[in-house]
């Protein structure tokens, strides 16, 4: 692995609340109102964008939406998909993909009514427009009995599909766990690459929220809690993880150690909720970050940070 500094990491990847605008708003401006959970893919000189909007009580994470802007901040609504659509109690954050064939995949997380089940559906179809009336198929079912499955973070290199999602018991510890594929449908589990470090800030769980290769590191931001009551409420972690050539053109990426004693960002709003970030790569070399942060009264909204290198 190479020498990527603490510093480096932060000037690169970690979010500075101060220098982010707001791109999404909340839907009310009630405590437990959302905007956030982004996913945002740059194609073609447009940003793609979905994310979660969340009201407070038995509503909770009601749509999935996906939203185009030019300029990376200002967004227009494409559509919007019912929780109703997947039959869930609550949809969390989505993950907005793009094949090598060119085909577009919206996968979005879904919460099992009266259950603390988690599992994801896949949309396809030709045209992130056309998604709208893409057929839900289930990818990643957990197990409604034991293990929720939950906010993937996808990555294509090479000929397989690389996966990080939220995994955990009914009643335990959030982790990371890592899949790999061939064609984004079909996983293979390959165990747990991140945990939570005992008596740390980040004690009860750890959830990657994007992660992105350089030279032979990966770099990836999570969101972490101390304890079960400040979930809804993490902050933002970096950790590490060697990635090494393989023989078909794509990459091997190890298991992540988590750098720092305490968060790498957070808001200066509330308990500092600043959580689910995403990074999306720009053709001229910068980087753009999309987030979910705490912004008064108990109400969350989504930023959109340049970052230049």
């Amino acid at each position: 692995m190479n020498d990527m500094g603490f510093a480096d990491l932060r000037d690169q990847f970690v979010p500075r609340y101060e220098e982010s605008v707001r791109a999404i708003g909340p839907p009310t401006a009630d405590e437990g109102a959302w905007a956030g959970a982004p996913s945002a893919l740059f194609v073609d000189g447009v940003t793609w964008l979905a994310y979660r909007p969340r009201r407070p009580g038995a509503a909770r994470g009601y749509a999935t939406v996906l939203a185009r802007s030019d300029d990376g901040v200002n967004f227009e609504t494409v559509f919007e998909l019912s929780k109703d659509r997947f039959g869930a109690m609550s949809l969390e954050r989505p993950a907005l993909v793009v094949t090598p064939e060119r085909r577009w995949r919206l996968y979005v997380s879904c919460a099992t009514p009266d259950s603390k089940h988690w599992w994801v559906d896949m949309l396809e179809a030709g045209t992130p427009e056309a998604l709208v009336n893409a057929e839900p198929t289930t990818v990643l079912p957990g197990d409604p009995a034991s293990v929720a499955v939950k906010d993937p973070v996808l990555l294509h290199r090479g000929n397989r599909w690389h996966l990080w999602a939220s995994c955990h018991p009914l009643d335990d510890r959030m982790t990371t766990d890592y899949a790999l594929s061939e064609d984004g449908i079909y996983w293979t589990w390959q165990g747990t690459v991140l945990s939570g470090r005992q008596g740390k800030w980040d004690a009860r769980g750890v959830r990657v929220t994007s992660v992105v290769i350089e030279d032979d590191v990966a770099v990836a931001l999570y969101d972490g809690r101390a304890t079960a009551e400040e979930n809804w409420e993490e902050r933002t972690g970096v950790a590490l993880a060697p990635v090494t050539p393989d023989s078909n053109g794509g990459v091997s990426i190890g298991r992540f150690t988590a750098q720092g004693e305490s968060p790498a960002a957070e808001a200066p709003y509330g308990e500092g909720a600043l959580r689910y970030v995403n990074v999306v790569a720009l053709p001229h070399g910068g980087r753009r970050l999309y987030y979910e942060a705490a912004c008064g009264a108990g109400s969350h909204d989504l930023r959109s940070e340049l970052r230049i290198s």
